[in-house]
């Protein structure tokens, strides 16, 4: 089966899947290599995202996604006492929601890890006494496995069992966004075309405090040992950014797109999710023959 690269975020994300939209790009650079799925939430802020985890990244699930980016923070940034300010998260909070979010899908990679651990090995006799997991000659004679030194990959679901490194499966690629740059004055023009009369007299969000949720966005990656990509500070070496990137001084515009689709491949690749490199899931139509076609489908795949 083809892995999954998932796209967990707000509006951002949600529009992604339009036309230009950078989550459509992405779909189609890994075409027949991997599904990408679109999980975005317009409106939402880093507090009500932790709401989702356990549903759309169950711990029990078999087959945890092999890439996810986290593109969150520029509803948390809207301003206290402004029109926005139910979406405000103080920026600490951001983080360590952020922080639990990326933990979350650490430990539902590790509980994928643990479940093939204990299906690869269940004909070697692995139970369960007193909430341990008990592992027959995988080792020199009986080992509890909390108990081995010929393990090291710790790994919590259900109970506590350590895999070896040769049973761990590859390590989910965790990309954190940072918000985009704000236009105050494009969020404003949208307010007086969208509403009138009625449109605020302030802008809800601002450039400068926006900046300080991609530093801390930033900052945590680094703390975590995740891939990052700074969106706020690319956006803006380009001059003109607030009307070539923005459309309302916060949502992206074609070209917009275009840059979050180009670092989330640059990233990709730095990695280890090069579509270049990665197998079609079934043969292509070249490597058919046409007098004697189940040849080709007995090959491996994905």
């Amino acid at each position: 089966m083809r892995p999954n690269v998932v796209l967990f975020g707000d509006s951002i994300t949600q529009e992604s899947f339009r036309s230009g939209g950078w989550g459509a790009s992405l779909a189609d650079t890994y075409s027949r290599k991997a599904d990408v799925v679109l999980r975005g939430y317009g409106g939402y802020n880093t507090r009500w995202a932790l709401f989702l985890l356990h549903h759309l990244f169950p711990l029990g699930s078999t087959k945890p996604p092999v890439a996810t980016t986290i593109f969150l923070g520029a509803n948390d940034a809207a301003l206290a006492g402004r029109t926005s300010e139910r979406q405000h998260v103080p920026v600490e909070e951001y983080k360590e929601n952020l922080r639990k979010i990326v933990r979350h899908l650490k430990l539902s990679n590790q509980a994928q890890a643990a479940n093939k651990f204990v299906e690869n090995h269940n004909k070697n006799g692995i139970e369960l006494k007193n909430g341990r997991a008990v592992v027959n000659e995988i080792t020199s004679g009986r080992a509890t496995v909390l108990e081995s030194t010929s393990f090291s990959c710790v790994c919590t679901f259900h109970f506590i069992i350590i895999v070896s490194p040769q049973e761990c499966s590859p390590t989910m690629l965790i990309v954190l966004i940072t918000p985009p740059p704000i236009d105050e004055e494009g969020r404003m023009e949208y307010a007086r075309e969208t509403y009138g009369e009625k449109a605020m007299t302030l802008p809800e969000r601002t450039n400068e405090t926006t900046g300080v949720y991609a530093e801390g966005c930033i900052e945590l990656a680094g703390e975590l040992g995740v891939r990052s990509i700074n969106l706020w500070s690319k956006m803006q070496e380009t001059d003109g950014w607030q009307k070539k990137y923005l459309r309302d001084g916060l949502h992206l515009t074609a070209e917009g797109n275009a840059v979050v689709f180009e670092e989330v491949v640059k990233v990709f690749k730095e990695a280890w999710l090069d579509a270049s490199e990665m197998p079609y899931d079934f043969p292509h139509h070249s490597e058919i023959d046409g007098k004697n076609p189940e040849k080709a489908f007995q090959q491996k795949c994905l």
